[in-house]
């Protein structure tokens, strides 16, 4: 992707993205004063901060963090985020997961603030009709909704939603080579592809270590952060519009009008979209990918299925229509499990979310231990 030559270009400033997930901590030091704590909507507001596991913490930076302190530096550190906190499985405890919003009532919450963009790492083969139109109702108001395609590394014969539903634009997640995860769920609903392996996240709610991780999610909020960024440069812009520019420029080898089953219209490039002056982002109110869907094309918003996927700058492998056709098998770990200590010592990383891969500076000063670990998230 070229991070550096993208930040001349636009750092996301100005745009907001809603992050529907665990909680975000807005105390870590990459995310210190990125989080808009006061523009969550007053339904939401419960626990809002308390991120029960560290994921959507860790989804957060990927997006905006500011890198300091020697934390993640996400793609667009310059926009803002909104956080709003979903009772996910992972929730445990019963009482605190009935005061929590279910997904339906935390996409309203989302639609109902200034967010531009909204997040969902996370999804269930449980769908309901009060899902279905908390989505719709966010796509009326003009927002743009990226969600995780899923890790169960099979055809998507138990698709995971929100990604399936035609109002949120599907995420799936590639290697640095543009190969597509063994563990990324594929089939006819994914739209876009984006980088999601090998990845720094937080190991768990004592926010004291990074492992890394794998997964749609990582790539779901990669797709978010290109889309901020690109917003932020051309604010004038609809969510059919950012759309439209991200599948026009995507990285694929074969015809866009015949998206790959696993990596869909193509791995997301946002350099491309921002780079070029005379880009033709096309009508305002057409979405560009109401046929497949089977919604109305003639609207404010923008709909897709599930894709997410992003080149590693510098690959010199190109991604192919049937890339990483091993993609059978599922990936398996814990997401605080520790396999090993990958790296350590007194030297601080600033993690640089690039797009294709998670590239590591290490600029010095004393910080954090890396924990080598695998997660389905």
């Amino acid at each position: 992707m070229g991070a550096d030559e993208i930040w001349k270009y636009s750092t996301g400033k100005g745009v907001k993205v809603a992050v529907i997930d665990t909680g975000v901590n807005p105390a870590t030091s990459s995310l210190k004063g990125q989080v808009l704590v006061d523009e969550v909507p007053k339904a939401a507001k419960y626990h809002v901060t308390q991120d029960y596991n560290g994921h959507g913490t860790s989804m957060a930076e990927i997006i905006a963090g500011t890198g300091a302190g020697g934390g993640i530096k996400g793609l667009a550190p310059g926009a803002k985020i909104i956080p709003i906190r979903v009772g996910l499985d992972s929730l445990k405890d019963e009482d605190e997961r009935a005061r929590s919003l279910t997904s339906e009532k935390a996409i309203r919450a989302a639609a109902d603030s200034d967010a531009k963009i909204i997040n969902m790492s996370y999804g269930s083969p449980y769908y309901t009709s009060e899902e279905e139109a908390a989505l719709k109702y966010a796509a009326s108001k003009g927002k743009l909704l990226f969600a995780s395609t899923g890790n169960t590394g099979d055809s998507g014969n138990k698709p995971d939603y929100p990604a399936k539903d035609p109002y949120a634009v599907g995420v799936a997640a590639i290697d640095k080579t543009g190969t597509v995860g063994k563990f990324s769920t594929y089939g006819g609903y994914v739209d876009l592809s984006a980088p999601g392996l090998n990845f720094p996240g937080w190991c768990d709610t004592t926010f004291t270590k990074y492992c890394v991780t794998e997964g749609t999610s990582n790539a779901s909020a990669v797709a978010s952060a290109s889309a901020a960024l690109i917003w932020s440069a051309h604010p004038d812009w609809t969510a059919n519009q950012v759309l439209r520019s991200l599948i026009d420029t995507a990285g694929r080898d074969w015809p866009k009008d015949d998206p790959s089953k696993y990596l869909g219209y193509g791995i997301v490039r946002p350099r491309r979209v921002l780079i070029d002056k005379d880009i033709d982002p096309g009508p305002a109110n057409r979405d560009p990918l109401a046929a497949e869907n089977g919604t109305d094309p003639d609207k404010d918003v923008v709909a897709a299925p599930s894709v997410s996927a992003a080149p590693s700058s510098g690959a010199s492998t190109k991604p192919t229509k049937e890339a990483g056709s091993s993609a059978g098998s599922s990936s398996t770990g814990s997401s605080s499990a520790a396999a090993k200590d990958a790296e350590s010592g007194s030297g601080t990383q600033t993690w640089v979310i690039i797009g294709a891969a998670a590239a590591v500076l290490i600029i010095g000063g004393a910080g954090f231990a890396v924990l080598r670990a695998r997660r389905n998230a």
